[in-house]
């Protein structure tokens, strides 16, 4: 709901900003970062790539894989969903409090580690 108004859903964005930290990741480096199977991940993607957001390219070293860009437009729709992503995390903090949401990501961030996840027989 946080990113209605500029028309991407959160899994839209989380995509969008783990192309940006990765810079081009393959799709199969994108899919693990995103703890996605590759055919979930390429709807998803398809949506973005429609739209203009980003673009596949062959693999320079190895024509198999496929790389992931973000565009220009991209970049611009990762800025304005940024401000909303904000604004949507100040109400929060400001209703469950500053030092509790934090913690809540703290303990969101142990979850998600590889730690865990190798805890419970996960690559």
């Amino acid at each position: 709901m946080a990113l209605t108004p500029c028309g991407i859903s959160t899994a839209q964005r989380s995509i969008l900003v783990q192309i940006e930290r990765a810079g081009s990741p393959t799709m199969t480096e994108l899919a693990y970062a995103m703890v996605l199977d590759r055919s979930a991940l390429a709807r998803n993607i398809k949506p973005l790539e429609r739209d203009g957001y980003l673009v596949q390219r062959p693999d320079d070293d190895d024509g198999r894989s496929r790389r992931v860009e973000l565009t220009l437009a991209g970049r611009a729709k990762l800025t304005e969903s940024n401000r909303l992503w904000r604004k949507a995390q100040n109400r929060f903090e400001a209703v469950y409090g500053e030092e509790r949401a934090a913690a809540l990501r703290v303990a969101l961030a142990e979850i998600y580690s590889d730690e865990f996840a190798a805890a419970f027989g996960q690559p």
